[in-house]
């Protein structure tokens, strides 16, 4: 005999059959609402079919409702609904399905199906690219969303390493350094700031290899990270295969690719069944690295070093022309890989002739290097909506480590939106480098930036200042507009929970891409069988009566039976003065900005003719939420095409304390997946009735 969904049912005491068991996971890396609106699904499917199933929600602010080992070991099967990665290393054994968070709202069904025919899942920690019947076809498209989940994840675990180690530098050269001319700035030895030096160069030798390892960590999952790392420390390490520079944070992307798809090739191996559990802790690691690391020095590096030293020798050939023409090609050059073999080829040209008094070089290297950090920390000023929260603070390290002449400081932008970013810089720095050979500005020190003119290391200081100038702000310019025509382009694709098949990010937040808006964070739970169970994880509000609606942060002030704009933006304006009517809202169009910055970096549209516009700003005093619902329906690009026909509007402080407004999305998230719910809040005549509807979330 066999349960509703054909698999073999559990347990069996007294020979009465037990009900099918299943688990699931549900997460998505940015907002909250695809994380509970699956899981809800799930739960709602899995009881009209007369199935066990227990949900996992995972979010920033950590997982809920937990599976423990006893869930998982009844367990009949597994269903992953996740667009980030999954440990599954705890379901070996299990029947394990694979899919989008979206499969799990619009689906649950035919995964619960689906279990009885998935594979075995056979450990070792895979992460949730992991294939399966459920998650496969459409090829191209999927490895375009892994490879820019992996990129994602490594630019996110970087960006600490560079802002640490950039910023230690700059604070230990601008305090402790001084001109030398044979040794450009120069900190003592013995100095304090020599160790905060130190520490800083630490920060900066790690960046580049943590890239590598976590882009190979969201492929391969655990045992791809030492052969990532390894292999990005190799790849930074340019005398390990003959070069004079590393190949950069270039190298350490294609490191990274190479050992998370090398090692998801080891773990296809058959191998015999004694030494499986040695596979992941020994066997795939020793094997990845070694292997990985002798195909770079011995097959890529080669290449690395060549290029190298015939941009010398052609850079060598080129000092009797145009000032202004090897002045473009050396800040095409500098801007291109911020640290790379090319960008070292013209530095070290530049640094080399200082000694046969020829300084003139130099000085176009120097005016082009602090472009790429100035230019990419400009335009997170310039405009703020193309940005993340954690984007724009980067932005600011990276001006801070532009005025020192740390042209890594951009790397985090340039690694995260590469199409976009490397022809912007390089654009701004062959405009720098250009105007310093018409100047003839000249560097006695082998640095640049605008500490070099600061401590009187360079000639014609003004002309000096109006290069990196006029280059900054064509490098930010440049890099706004190439931004904005990538954004537009994808504002028609769907996109789950504000993630776009862009890098965009990241810079997020973390783990290799979640939203830093603080409203954007998965969390929560979502529990098995009884209905009763699916609210249970929620607090209780905060003292709030029976009559409040959501805390008492939706009052009969913020609700609107009908919605007048038809667009998504004037919606959103018309939602904002309609929460300016409690007082709680002290600037409507920052609250505007800031909820349309939101949308920018992902739609809110839900699916179901549902919009959860959102924002977290200093523009509100308190939490307040709204509500209003078109009957023509306003396009949000919601991930199933539909129509917002219920719109919700939630602002909070940017200093709101807890997580309480997690708790109102996630309350808010469940009801709403209750068709008669919906009906109701569609037909509700008034105010009065719709704030009745309202009432029932819990």
């Amino acid at each position: 005999m066999t349960s509703p969904a054909g698999l073999p049912p559990t347990g069996g005491g007294s020979g009465e059959q037990q009900r099918l068991k299943l688990l699931a996971v549900t997460a998505c890396p940015t907002g909250i609402a695809h994380t509970y609106m699956a899981a809800e699904k799930l739960s709602q499917a899995a009881e009209q079919l007369g199935v066990d199933i227990k949900v996992e929600t995972q979010g920033s602010i950590g997982a809920e409702n937990v599976l423990t080992d006893n869930d998982v070991r009844t367990a009949d099967g597994v269903i992953i609904a996740a667009d980030k990665d999954v440990d599954l290393s705890r379901f070996a054994g299990k029947r394990v399905v694979t899919v989008g968070v979206a499969e799990g709202i619009h689906h649950p069904e035919r995964l619960i199906e689906q279990v009885r025919t998935a594979p075995m899942h056979g450990g070792g920690g895979d992460g949730t690219s992991t294939s399966s019947p459920a998650n496969s076809g459409g090829g191209g498209g999927k490895e375009r969303s892994v490879g820019y989940k992996a990129l994602m994840n490594g630019v996110s675990y970087m960006i600490p390493f560079v802002v640490v180690g950039g910023l230690l530098i700059a604070i230990s050269l601008s305090l402790g350094g001084h001109t030398d001319p044979s040794g450009g700035l120069v900190i003592p030895k013995d100095s304090f700031w020599m160790d905060v030096n130190n520490i800083g160069v630490i920060g900066f030798q790690l960046m580049v290899p943590i890239l590598s390892g976590y882009i190979a960590y969201a492929i391969g999952d655990r045992p791809a990270l030492v052969p990532g790392m390894v292999g990005g420390w190799i790849a930074n390490t340019g005398s390990l295969y003959d070069s004079e520079a590393g190949a950069g944070f270039i190298g350490a992307i294609v490191t990274g690719f190479l050992a998370g798809y090398l090692v998801l090739w080891i773990k296809k191996v058959e191998v015999p069944k004694f030494v499986r559990p040695i596979m992941p802790i020994i066997v795939i690691p020793i094997v990845a690295t070694t292997a990985l690391g002798l195909f770079f020095i011995y097959v890529i590096g080669k290449p690395i070093s060549w290029v190298f030293e015939h941009l010398t020798d052609w850079l060598g050939g080129m000092t009797g022309t145009s000032a202004v023409l090897l002045g473009a090609i050396l800040g095409l050059m500098i801007a291109f890989d911020m640290g790379g073999p090319v960008n070292k080829t013209a530095f070290l040209f530049g640094a080399g002739l200082i000694a046969t008094g020829n300084q003139e070089v130099m000085g176009m290297c120097a005016a082009a290097i602090p472009v790429m950090p100035l230019g990419q920390g400009l335009a997170t000023l310039i405009r703020k909506r193309l940005y993340t929260e954690q984007e724009r603070e980067t932005g600011l390290a990276s001006l801070f480590m532009g005025l020192f002449g740390i042209s890594e400081g951009a790397i985090p932008f340039a690694a995260a939106r590469p199409a976009q970013v490397i022809p912007a810089n390089m654009l701004g720095g062959a405009v720098a480098g250009a105007l310093a050979g018409l100047a003839g500005i000249e560097d006695a020190v082998p640095h640049g930036g605008p500490i070099v003119a600061v401590l009187g290391a360079v000639s014609g200081v003004p002309m000096f200042f109006v290069a990196v100038v006029i280059g900054t702000v064509v490098t930010a310019l440049t890099t706004v507009a190439l931004v904005d025509v990538s954004e537009r382009r994808r504002r028609g694709q769907p996109m789950v929970d504000g993630l776009a098949p862009q890098p965009e990010l990241a810079l997020a937040g973390v783990g290799v891409g979640a939203r830093s808006d603080g409203l954007g964070a998965d969390g929560g739970t979502a529990t098995a069988h009884a209905p009763a169970q699916r609210t249970a994880s929620a607090p209780a509000s905060n003292g709030a009566s029976d009559d409040e609606v959501l805390s008492g942060y939706l009052t009969a002030q913020t609700v609107k039976v009908r919605l007048d704009s038809g667009d998504k933006d004037a919606a959103i304006r018309e939602m904002a003065g309609l929460l300016a009517a409690t007082g709680k809202v002290t600037d409507i169009e920052e609250l505007v900005a800031a909820a349309l910055r939101r949308e920018e970096q992902g739609t809110t549209g839900l699916g179901e003719e549902i919009a959860v516009p959102h924002a977290k700003t200093d523009a509100v005093t308190a939490p307040v939420v709204g509500f209003a619902r078109s009957a023509e329906g306003v396009e949000w690009g919601s991930l199933d095409g539909t129509k917002a026909k219920l719109v919700f509007m939630i602002s909070v402080p940017e200093a709101a304390a807890g997580n309480e407004h997690l708790r109102i999305l996630a309350l808010l998230s469940r009801k709403l997946m209750d068709t008669g719910f919906r009906e109701r809040l569609m037909t509700a005549p008034d105010e009065a009735a719709v704030l009745d509807v309202l009432r029932e979330i819990r």
